[in-house]
């Protein structure tokens, strides 16, 4: 039987009122990409002017397909890439010398990174399995959905789809488990809900990739879905962008794929959308 669990979310930050209202964009990320317009609070007013400008006023498909629009337009890494990537996407505001890990929280040196126990490695938050993509150039190493991970707690999520519910999960305290789903802790069930939606929106079926959707199912196994829809909307309102997803979201567009989660900076286009 799933164990009950009180859960103390971020304070909302999002109204049915902000539809389709721009929300302040972080500061500019590192010290070798700081353009002057992503370090002023203002910069949400540029990136609607120029990078948003196609999506804004429209809702549900249409802005579902003007989004990919969008965020298509990406430089790619190789999977090799990723690893060099994520030591800065992910660095810990705290130690430059680590990373933060998604499930556990834990910071951990930018040099343990591998496939042994205690190392931390590539996690695929929307599951490669799921589309049968593996690490091909392309949604197996969008950054936008890759993030460190401990190996073990990695394994123990495995392809599972994401839900509430389920026993606690060594090495990631906050996290649950059961047969068919996994819930992240509080402090990242935002991030990974806006993973998962930012994979639907990016990747539809074109060039060879899977149509990637969101289904209100567990239990996906190959096909190209994940769910809980339903839960990973709750997420995105109960736990909105905090500061270090919106520095990783800018620091991708600075330095590497130069593309943004538009989820995260308009959280309130989730419920326009689905």
């Amino acid at each position: 039987m799933p164990v009950p669990r009180v859960r103390r979310w971020k304070p909302l930050a999002l109204t049915a009122a902000a539809v389709l209202v721009g929300v302040t964009v972080p500061t500019a990320a590192t010290a070798t990409a700081s353009p002057a317009p992503a370090a002023a609070p203002s910069a949400v007013g540029a990136y609607d002017d120029t990078y948003y400008q196609d999506a804004l006023g429209k809702t549900g498909p249409e802005l579902k397909s003007a989004l990919h629009t969008i965020v298509s337009d990406q430089t790619k890494l190789s999977y090799s890439q990723v690893w060099d990537a994520l030591k800065a996407t992910d660095e810990d505001p705290a130690n430059s010398a680590n990373v933060i890990l998604l499930y556990s929280g834990a910071s951990r040196s930018k040099s343990a990174n591998g496939g042994d126990q205690g190392d931390w490695n590539r996690e695929h938050v929307w599951a490669k399995s799921h589309g049968d993509f593996g690490t091909a150039t392309g949604p197996g190493t969008d950054i936008h959905h890759l993030r460190p991970a401990d190996v073990t707690v990695n394994s123990i999520r495995g392809n599972k789809d994401f839900d509430n519910g389920g026993s606690a999960v060594a090495g990631a305290p906050g996290s649950l488990t059961d047969g068919d789903s996994f819930e992240p802790r509080d402090e990242v069930k935002g991030d990974v809900a806006r993973m998962i939606l930012y994979m639907a929106v990016r990747y539809d079926g074109e060039s060879g990739f899977p149509d990637l959707e969101p289904n209100d199912e567990v239990d996906n196994g190959s096909a190209p879905a994940i769910g809980r829809l339903s839960v990973l909307k709750q997420w995105n309102d109960e736990d909105p962008p905090d500061a270090f997803e919106k520095k990783r979201n800018q620091v991708i567009f600075d330095t590497y794929q130069h593309n943004r989660n538009p989820f995260i900076d308009h959280p309130e286009w989730v419920p326009a959308i689905w």
